[in-house]
C-alpha cells in the first residue's frame, strides 16, 4: 500500500473533471485527478475509421456561455475551434414520412405545414399570455399553454428528443430548460423575451456568446486532449478502481487501485466528484442512505448511435443540420445528424457521414434488440426516410449508451438541494457533474470554472 497528500482530489476526468483540472491548474492548486479508464474524456471519444471521422459520445456543443468562449481562448495553440456551417442552419422535422423545415421566426412558423391553423393564430398571441406560477410545470404542460399542442408535437417534442432524448411530460423547464423558463418569468414572453434580450446591453465577452454549434478540427477529442494537456498529464492516474472516499478529522482520505491493482490512500483537503450520479453511493459511502437516494435515483436514458458512412451518397441532399422525428410519427429512429455536412473532413470529398439515434425514454424497448436487430430498423428506416435505393454503408458503427442523457424531472429541485446540505455538513466535499447545473457541453464546461472559482473560495 502506498500513501500520498494533495489539496484537492478530483473524482472523474470526462469534460468536467477535465475542465476543473484546467481551471485548478490556472490557479496554481496542487490536485490530483482519478480516473476509472485508461483514457480520458469520458464518454467524448473521437474515431478515425477508413477516411471518416466519428463520435462515440456528444457530437455537438453550443457556444452558449462565456466560459465556453473563454476556455476555447485559452486553449486556441493546441485545439482549434470548428463552428458548423452556416449553409446548414435547416433543421428537418417529419410530419406525415415528409421532410419540412423547422421554422426560424414567427413569420415561417405562420407558413408552415407543421403547425395548425389554430396555434398559429396562439403563436401571435404569445406575447400577450400572463407568466405560469407552477415553478413544477412540466414542459409539454408549459408549451401548450403558450404556443398550442400542434408545436409541441411538431418543434418541442423534436427538439426534446434530440437533447434529451426524453419525455416533455416528464420534463421540468425550471431545471432541464432554465432559460426558457426564465424567458417567461422574468419577460412575461418567449417570443417579447428573446427579442428584448437581443437588445440588452452586453459586454464584449457577452457579445462572443453567438449560440453556435460547434466541434473542433480533428473532433470533440482534441478539446479533451487539449484540457489534458493544459492541466498537466503528470496530476491524472488513469485506471484508478474501486475509489472509495471517507472523511477524516479536517479533510477525505480517498482509497483506490490502481493500474496496477495496488492499493492507494491520498490524504487530501477537498474532494470534488464529476462522475455520474449512479456511482456515487460507492464512493461516498459515509452520506446516509436517504441523502444518497435522492441523488443516484436520477434517471439516465439508454440511447443506441449508429454511425453510417457512404463513400458515394445517392440519398436526400444532405443540406441542413439533421433531421429530427417527432414521437408521434411513431417511427424507429430519433432522428439523424448529417455531420460530413456541418463540419468539414468528417467524410471524404463527395461521401457522407451520418448519425442515428434509437432509443430514449420513450423508446427503452428498442435497447432489448440485438445488433442484427437494430440494423434491420436501421435498414428500413433509411430507405425509407433518407431516399436511398440500397442500404450498403461502407461504415457501419452501432455504439450503446445504458447512461446516456440524465432526465431533470420535479423531482431535480430536491436533488440540488440534497447537494447543498451534504456539502454544508462536509466541509472540502464538491458533488458536481451531469446531476446538476444542465447537461450540456457548455453546461459542463461553465460548471468546471465554477467549480474551480468555489475552491478558491474554501481555500
Amino acid at each position: 500500500m502506498s500513501e500520498m497528500k494533495t489539496d484537492i482530489v478530483v473524482i472523474g476526468a470526462g469534460l468536467t473533471g477535465l475542465t476543473t483540472a484546467h481551471y485548478l491548474k490556472k490557479q496554481n492548486k496542487d490536485f490530483i485527478v482519478l480516473e476509472k479508464d485508461s483514457r480520458v474524456g469520458g464518454v467524448i471519444n473521437t474515431v478515425k475509421d477508413n477516411g471518416f471521422l466519428y463520435e462515440e459520445g456528444p457530437n455537438t456543443g453550443v457556444i452558449g456561455n462565456t466560459t465556453v468562449v473563454g476556455l476555447f481562448e485559452e486553449l486556441a495553440g493546441d485545439c482549434r475551434l470548428e463552428l458548423a456551417a452556416d449553409t446548414v442552419k435547416k433543421r428537418y422535422i417529419l410530419k406525415d414520412s415528409q421532410w419540412n423545415a423547422l421554422p426560424m421566426g414567427v413569420s415561417d412558423a405562420i407558413k408552415t405545414p407543421l403547425f395548425t391553423f389554430k396555434d398559429k393564430l396562439r403563436i401571435l398571441g404569445e406575447p400577450f399570455r400572463k407568466p405560469g406560477k407552477d415553478p413544477h410545470e412540466t414542459l409539454d404542460n408549459l408549451v401548450k399553454r403558450r404556443m398550442g399542442e400542434s408545436f409541441l408535437k411538431y418543434a418541442i417534442d423534436p427538439f426534446i428528443l434530440g437533447v434529451y432524448a426524453g419525455d416533455p411530460s416528464m420534463l421540468v423547464p425550471k431545471y432541464a430548460l432554465p432559460k426558457l423558463y426564465n424567458l417567461e418569468q422574468n419577460y412575461g414572453s418567449f417570443i417579447g423575451g428573446s427579442v428584448k434580450k437581443k437588445f440588452e446591453k452586453k459586454t464584449p465577452e457577452e457579445k462572443k456568446v453567438n449560440r453556435k454549434v460547434f466541434s473542433c478540427e480533428g473532433g470533440l477529442g482534441s478539446l479533451t486532449n487539449a484540457l489534458y494537456q493544459s492541466a498537466g498529464k503528470e496530476r491524472f492516474m488513469l485506471g484508478s478502481k474501486d475509489i472509495n472516499i471517507n472523511p477524516q478529522d479536517n479533510g477525505f482520505v480517498v482509497s483506490f487501485k490502481n493500474n496496477l491493482d495496488e492499493t492507494v490512500t491520498i490524504n487530501t483537503n477537498k474532494v470534488i466528484t464529476t462522475v455520474g450520479a449512479y456511482t456515487l453511493d460507492r464512493i461516498l459511502p459515509f452520506i446516509d442512505k436517504a441523502s444518497i437516494s435522492k441523488l443516484n435515483s436520477l434517471l439516465y436514458t439508454k440511447v443506441i448511435e449508429i454511425v453510417l458512412g457512404y463513400r458515394k451518397w445517392e440519398g436526400m441532399k444532405l443540406d441542413g443540420f439533421g433531421g429530427l422525428i417527432p414521437f408521434i410519427e411513431k417511427r424507429d429512429i430519433l432522428g439523424a445528424l448529417f455531420m460530413s455536412s456541418l463540419f468539414a473532413k468528417r467524410a471524404p470529398e463527395e461521401d457522407a457521414l451520418l448519425s442515428l439515434f434509437i432509443g430514449g425514454v420513450r423508446r427503452q424497448d428498442m435497447m432489448g434488440l440485438n445488433d442484427n436487430e437494430v440494423m434491420q430498423k436501421v435498414e428500413k428506416e433509411c430507405m425509407s426516410l433518407l431516399g436511398l435505393k440500397q442500404f450498403n454503408p461502407d461504415l457501419f458503427k452501432l455504439i450503446r449508451h445504458d447512461k446516456a442523457i440524465p432526465q431533470y424531472g420535479i423531482e431535480s429541485g430536491e436533488r440540488f438541494d440534497t447537494i447543498k446540505t451534504i456539502e454544508e455538513k462536509y466541509k472540502g466535499l464538491i458533488i458536481a457533474g451531469n446531476l446538476c447545473d444542465g447537461i450540456g457541453m457548455a453546461d459542463r464546461i461553465k460548471q468546471g470554472e465554477k467549480i474551480a472559482l468555489s475552491v478558491k473560495l474554501l481555500s
